[in-house]
């Protein structure tokens, strides 16, 4: 038994080498892919292995145990990377397309639970009332802990009309929630806009798509005909909240929509040399798949409105590059909260059987230098979410586990900030004049729900109010 775990240790030795060599990224390393392979650390491994294979209470299949060590390879360096299975790929495919079967988040995962980043509009779980924070425990009867990332999104995905049973635990609640939802085809509008009052427009993204870039284009046309004249705008409020991202070519093609051409709109830095890219307001670098410069169809004026951009701590990603390009060439104020403080790159690369890896590769930083990891980005006027103050309390990536430190400003913003004010204490229940109890504050009906874009949308309430300021003092 020992000459049979031995020779099967060396042979699956040379296996693991063998496909270290032959997967030859040369996008992941290339002054590195010259170094010695780790021989003593991968015959550890082949131990581990083999042991499992002869011990293990019950017989696990190879594919399961290769396939697990890389997802946990992968896991392991921050909250971004991961390893896509045949499904998991699929949908990443669709999900940028704007169409898939499910219940409308984007998630990650924390201690071994999947944790909401955001809800996405007009979903399931928008409708359900799921909130960026909330930890998911358990889907349907199965317990989260110990999955995948890739196995719970599986789960959560399916056919639409079918139910799934989410129980939730909810920072400030007492009892985990549990909700019921019906998978839908999602089908996300990336792009949505209508005219405020006459001469202000409001034009909102909820997700960088493959078309975004196309369809703000479509949008900007539409809103500036149905101007208080036509072609003539006052302003232009650009809605990023609760953006969590999307295609950086998307981005930088928004980005294009406002700026001069050639305007350096972000950068790239990492280990390898493809990594280290200059992105500009440029053709070359927001095309893709297309030989048509949308952006030839864009409005002229729509390179000058005044313009305010909204943001939040649901703001990330691409949302970032959109509102730190705008910030630094002074096209836009930045108006809002901080945002998430996603600052990394993250680069698909296809393995075989229609699987892939997703790596993160660089970090992004604002045309200016500056890197919005763990950071995020600082709006030039403080606007909370209502006019007491936010709702609840925002996840951002300064919270995450093991995320990438900010490499320019010497550490995370959640290192620097100061901590958060403690909640205030309730009073005692006082009785009333005939010595009957008050009632508690814990029965006080909720506070309606915020909702984007309504009348009592206080950020976008006073975004208007500042275009209506820029207006009047241009005028003088």
């Amino acid at each position: 038994m020992r000459n049979k775990l031995q020779h099967a240790g060396l042979v699956l030795l040379g296996l693991i080498a063998g496909i270290f060599i032959s997967l030859n990224f040369s996008a992941i390393a290339q002054k590195d892919a010259a170094a010695p392979l780790p021989i003593e650390e991968l015959r550890t491994f082949a131990d581990v292995f083999n042991a499992i294979k002869i011990g293990y209470v019950e017989p696990v299949e190879d594919k399961k145990l290769i396939t697990s060590a890389i997802s946990g390879m992968l896991t392991s360096l921050d909250p971004h990377s991961q390893y896509l299975d045949v499904d998991a790929t699929k949908d990443l495919q669709e999900s940028t397309q704007g169409e898939f079967g499910g219940l409308g988040i984007e998630v990650g995962m924390e201690d071994g639970l999947v944790k909401v980043v955001s809800p996405i509009e007009d979903t399931p779980a928008f409708r359900a009332g799921l909130k960026a924070g909330d930890l998911i425990i358990k889907l349907d009867d199965t317990l989260v802990k110990g999955m995948t990332l890739s196995d719970a999104v599986k789960r959560m995905r399916g056919k639409p009309k079918t139910k799934i049973t989410l129980t939730i635990v909810r920072k400030g609640e007492d009892k985990p929630i549990i909700v019921t939802l019906t998978r839908e085809v999602i089908k996300v509008q990336s792009v949505k806009s209508k005219l405020l009052e006459p001469g202000y427009a409001y034009l909102r993204i909820t997700q960088f798509q493959e078309d975004t870039a196309n369809r703000v284009v479509e949008h900007l046309n539409r809103l500036w005909k149905q101007g208080e004249k036509p072609g003539e705008m006052k302003g232009l409020v650009l809605d990023l909240r609760n953006d969590p991202g999307g295609l950086l070519h998307s981005a930088i093609g928004v980005s294009a929509a406002f700026l001069p051409p050639k305007t350096l709109v972000t950068s790239t830095d990492g280990r390898t040399e493809e990594a280290k890219r200059k992105y500009h307001a440029s053709p070359e670098d927001y095309l893709r798949g297309t030989r048509t410069d949308f952006l030839k169809d864009l409005p002229p004026a729509a390179k000058n409105v005044p313009m305010v951009v909204l943001v939040n701590g649901g703001s990330a990603s691409a949302s970032e590059i959109v509102a730190g390009a705008l910030q630094d060439h002074k096209r836009a104020v930045v108006m809002g909260t901080q945002t998430f403080g996603k600052g990394s790159v993250q680069t698909i690369l296809p393995l075989a059987n229609n699987t892939a890896i997703k790596l993160t590769t660089a970090r992004y930083y604002t045309p200016s230098g500056r890197s919005i990891q763990a950071k995020g980005i600082v709006p030039d006027i403080l606007v909370e979410e209502t006019a007491n103050g936010s709702s609840s309390p925002r996840l951002r990536e300064a919270d995450l586990e093991r995320h990438l430190e900010n490499d320019r400003d010497g550490g995370s913003e959640k290192d620097k900030e100061s901590p958060a004010p403690k909640p205030q204490s309730k009073a005692p229940a006082k009785g009333d004049k005939e010595g009957k109890p008050a009632k508690e504050e814990d029965d006080e009906e909720p506070p309606p729900r915020f909702e984007i874009a309504s009348k009592n949308d206080y950020q976008l309430n006073q975004a208007i109010n500042l275009l209506k300021g820029l207006q009047i003092i241009q005028g003088r």
